[in-house]
Protein backbone atom coordinates (compact mmCIF):
# COMPACT_ATOMS: atom_id res chain seq x y z
CA UNK A 1 0.00 0.00 0.00
CA UNK A 2 3.33 2.13 0.87
CA UNK A 3 3.97 1.74 -2.57
CA UNK A 4 0.15 2.89 -4.12
CA UNK A 5 0.32 5.96 -2.11
CA UNK A 6 3.31 7.06 -3.32
CA UNK A 7 2.31 6.80 -6.69
CA UNK A 8 -1.14 8.60 -6.38
CA UNK A 9 0.59 11.23 -3.93
CA UNK A 10 2.91 11.88 -7.60
CA UNK A 11 -0.10 11.92 -9.69
CA UNK A 12 -1.92 14.34 -7.55
CA UNK A 13 0.88 16.82 -7.80
CA UNK A 14 1.11 16.58 -11.61
CA UNK A 15 -2.73 16.62 -11.83
CA UNK A 16 -2.55 20.06 -9.57
CA UNK A 17 -0.09 22.10 -12.56
CA UNK A 18 -2.80 20.56 -15.11
CA UNK A 19 -5.63 21.22 -13.37
CA UNK A 20 -4.73 24.93 -11.70
CA UNK A 21 -3.77 25.69 -15.43
CA UNK A 22 -6.94 24.45 -16.66
CA UNK A 23 -9.02 26.37 -13.84
CA UNK A 24 -7.57 30.20 -14.69
CA UNK A 25 -8.24 29.67 -18.12
CA UNK A 26 -11.90 28.79 -17.07
CA UNK A 27 -12.05 31.39 -14.78
CA UNK A 28 -11.08 34.21 -16.94
CA UNK A 29 -14.07 32.79 -19.59
CA UNK A 30 -16.06 32.74 -17.08
CA UNK A 31 -15.27 36.63 -16.15
CA UNK A 32 -15.00 37.50 -19.82
CA UNK A 33 -18.10 35.95 -20.39
CA UNK A 34 -19.60 37.86 -17.50
CA UNK A 35 -22.09 34.68 -17.25
CA UNK A 36 -21.46 34.55 -12.68
CA UNK A 37 -20.07 30.66 -12.57
CA UNK A 38 -17.42 29.86 -10.49
CA UNK A 39 -16.27 26.77 -11.76
CA UNK A 40 -12.58 28.32 -12.28
CA UNK A 41 -12.01 29.11 -8.90
CA UNK A 42 -13.70 26.08 -7.63
CA UNK A 43 -11.17 24.17 -9.79
CA UNK A 44 -8.68 25.71 -8.47
CA UNK A 45 -9.41 24.68 -4.72
CA UNK A 46 -9.43 21.18 -5.84
CA UNK A 47 -6.38 21.64 -7.69
CA UNK A 48 -4.89 22.84 -4.11
CA UNK A 49 -7.02 19.85 -2.46
CA UNK A 50 -4.97 17.62 -4.52
CA UNK A 51 -1.71 19.00 -4.35
CA UNK A 52 -2.05 19.21 -0.15
CA UNK A 53 -3.40 15.14 -0.59
CA UNK A 54 -0.59 14.68 -2.17
CA UNK A 55 2.15 15.93 -0.05
CA UNK A 56 0.54 14.63 2.75
CA UNK A 57 0.36 10.97 1.51
CA UNK A 58 3.86 11.17 0.38
CA UNK A 59 5.50 12.60 3.62
CA UNK A 60 2.83 9.96 5.68
CA UNK A 61 2.72 6.90 3.67
CA UNK A 62 3.45 5.06 6.42
CA UNK A 63 1.00 7.00 8.78
CA UNK A 64 -2.60 5.81 9.45
CA UNK A 65 -3.47 8.65 9.95
CA UNK A 66 -1.71 10.61 7.41
CA UNK A 67 -3.66 8.80 4.97
CA UNK A 68 -7.08 9.26 6.52
CA UNK A 69 -6.15 13.10 6.55
CA UNK A 70 -5.03 12.71 2.61
CA UNK A 71 -8.28 11.14 1.69
CA UNK A 72 -10.45 13.65 3.71
CA UNK A 73 -8.54 16.38 1.49
CA UNK A 74 -9.31 14.30 -1.94
CA UNK A 75 -13.19 13.89 -0.35
CA UNK A 76 -13.37 17.88 0.36
CA UNK A 77 -11.40 19.02 -3.19
CA UNK A 78 -13.88 16.30 -5.14
CA UNK A 79 -17.39 17.68 -2.87
CA UNK A 80 -16.06 21.21 -4.22
CA UNK A 81 -16.04 20.59 -7.60
CA UNK A 82 -19.18 18.41 -7.89
CA UNK A 83 -20.86 21.46 -6.39
CA UNK A 84 -19.81 23.75 -8.87
CA UNK A 85 -18.30 22.63 -12.19
CA UNK A 86 -20.78 24.34 -13.98
CA UNK A 87 -19.49 24.67 -17.68
CA UNK A 88 -15.97 23.59 -16.60
CA UNK A 89 -16.91 20.07 -17.33
CA UNK A 90 -13.51 18.13 -16.92
CA UNK A 91 -13.72 19.53 -13.17
CA UNK A 92 -16.52 16.71 -12.97
CA UNK A 93 -13.62 14.79 -14.19
CA UNK A 94 -11.06 15.32 -11.68
CA UNK A 95 -14.35 15.15 -8.59
CA UNK A 96 -14.44 11.71 -9.59
CA UNK A 97 -10.51 11.25 -9.36
CA UNK A 98 -10.17 13.10 -6.16
CA UNK A 99 -13.48 10.58 -4.64
CA UNK A 100 -11.19 7.28 -6.21
CA UNK A 101 -8.13 9.02 -4.58
CA UNK A 102 -10.15 9.41 -1.22
CA UNK A 103 -11.33 6.46 -1.11
CA UNK A 104 -8.44 4.37 -1.65
CA UNK A 105 -6.18 5.90 1.04
CA UNK A 106 -9.21 6.09 3.45
CA UNK A 107 -9.69 2.06 2.90
CA UNK A 108 -5.95 1.53 2.76
CA UNK A 109 -5.60 3.71 6.03
CA UNK A 110 -8.05 1.45 7.66
CA UNK A 111 -7.05 -1.74 6.57
CA UNK A 112 -3.10 -0.63 7.28
CA UNK A 113 -3.33 -2.65 10.96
Amino acid sequence: MRVVKLIIGIISIILFMLIAFQSCAAGLGNALAENGEISGSAGLFLAFCMLIAGIVGICTRDSKVGGIVSGVFYIIGGLIGIASYGSFSDLFIWSILCFIFGAIFIIGSIKMY
